[in-house]
């Protein structure tokens, strides 16, 4: 395992103990922290979160975080949002109106289309997309270990909207949309892999693992 020192970014929008002891179960060093002095201490970032675009944005903002997340980003280092914390990596958010996000992936985080939202059966699908749906992945050392399909947990009424180069896997509910992401070290992850057993577990051992 590696000895990478990963920071989990405290900026009020929860999950944080549960990737904390995640990362602590596959032997990984990670602390929690919020204020953007201890930032360029560590070699990894992880942004994870739940609730709302406009609120994560707001809190970032908030607490002076913004131009310390963009500095590490372009110092090379590797950066892993988790759900909230993937979707913010964009340009901008709709949720609950038009919202800028950090703008490390060029693309936006659209609501689920309710007009597609049908199975084979064409049964109606519920939003949000909440429980286990498989990632269909590229070949990428953060799915190291683990099938081209992941089985994964869910739960979110916004999805990821990016080119084609930037869309590491993709998930189906009602029609497919990027459950993960990548452009350069910046990684985005919509489920929760705290929450998706050994699956995520690997996932987060790759993600520290990553030179």
């Amino acid at each position: 395992m590696s000895q990478a020192k990963i920071g989990i970014l405290n900026y009020n929008t929860g999950n944080l103990h549960s990737v904390q002891n995640a990362l602590h179960k596959i032997g990984a060093n990670a602390e929690i922290f919020n204020t953007p002095e201890q930032m360029a201490s560590f070699d990894k970032l992880l942004l994870p979160g739940v609730g709302s675009f406009g609120v994560a944005m707001d809190h970032l903002r908030e607490y002076n975080l913004i131009e310390s997340i963009l500095e590490f980003a372009q110092s090379g280092k590797y950066i892993l949002g988790i759900c909230l914390g993937s979707q913010i990596l964009f340009e901008q958010g709709s949720e609950f109106g038009t919202h800028k996000g950090l703008g490390l992936i060029e693309g936006e985080v659209v609501a689920f289309d309710p007009t597609k939202m049908q199975d084979n059966q064409s049964t109606n699908l519920k939003i949000p997309h909440m429980g286990w749906n498989t990632l269909h992945a590229k070949k990428d050392p953060l799915f190291t270990g683990l099938d081209d399909e992941v089985y994964c947990y869910f739960v979110h009424s916004f999805h990821m909207k990016c080119a084609e180069k930037h869309t590491l896997a993709t998930t189906k509910y009602g029609y497919e949309f990027a459950s993960a992401v990548k452009k350069d070290n910046i990684y985005g992850f919509q489920p929760h892999p705290e929450k998706s057993h050994d699956n995520g577990l690997k996932i987060l051992e790759n993600f520290a693992n990553l030179r």
